[in-house]
């Protein structure tokens, strides 16, 4: 696990954006695997940026994203397939016929998800961390070889959620689609981002803890090849 401390949120997103030009710009038919919530808009913000400025292009990029709400319409503003639309894809050339955000509420939904997954091989898998070790959203306590599946959301994750949901609580949906850990283990290069200081106990337990499925992004410490770029709040617990 290669991790790396940056001063501030800005430098993170700049950092993160590195890893994904590099990999764009020497494999331009590239499988991304996307993340939501508001860890990587930064870097989603540089991709832009770097799109519009210097033409590096996502035309042959496939896309597969971690995670979408369960009971709330694809064109909901709350929904992920419309955050992806809005804070990137609507922003660089990628065809939306490469892109794929899951849908669905059944374990059928689910193994469609994954079969689609099974037909490429994912060459980097951006994730965030939630507050309580979760990666999409495999929240604590779930098996490390699960695959797309259907997820109970917890209180603290709708409690974490609410903020863009008018700080209603009751407003949050129950229930995500979410690839596994097991899916999200199969990605060929894990990039991690995180920032703030409500995220070092996650982090900290991600790096140093024990391997335990009480901190989903434990299994992380299994796989070949993962980067974790974060600032300074979310490193502040590591010890080493």
């Amino acid at each position: 696990m290669k991790v790396i401390i940056c001063e501030n949120y800005d430098e993170l997103s700049l950092k993160a954006f590195e890893v994904i030009k590099e990999l764009v710009t020497s494999k331009p038919d590239c499988v991304l695997g996307l993340a939501t919530g508001s860890s990587p808009v930064g870097l989603y913000k540089n991709m832009i940026k770097d799109h519009k400025e210097n033409g590096t292009s996502y035309k042959d990029v496939k896309s597969y994203n971690l995670d979408e709400y369960v009971g709330i319409d694809r064109n909901d503003p709350q929904s992920y397939y419309t955050f992806m639309k809005e804070n990137l894809f609507d922003g660089i050339d990628i065809d939306p016929a490469n892109t794929h955000v899951p849908y669905g509420s059944t374990a059928e939904d689910c193994a469609a998800y994954e079969k689609e997954l099974e037909k490429v091989s994912v060459d980097l898998q951006l994730l965030g961390i939630g507050q309580n070790g979760h990666i999409g959203f495999n929240e604590p306590g779930t098996p490390f070889d699960i695959l797309t599946h259907i997820v109970d959301l917890t209180e603290n994750t709708r409690q974490a959620n609410a903020r863009f949901f008018d700080d209603d609580i009751n407003k949050v949906p129950t229930q995500a689609i979410s690839m596994g850990i097991g899916t999200i283990m199969k990605a060929k290069k894990v990039l991690l981002v995180a920032n703030g200081e409500n995220k070092a106990d996650a982090v900290k337990a991600m790096i140093e803890g024990p391997v335990d499925t009480a901190c989903a992004a434990s299994a992380l410490q299994n796989h070949p090849d993962v980067t974790v770029v974060i600032d300074k709040a979310a490193a502040s617990k590591l010890s080493k």
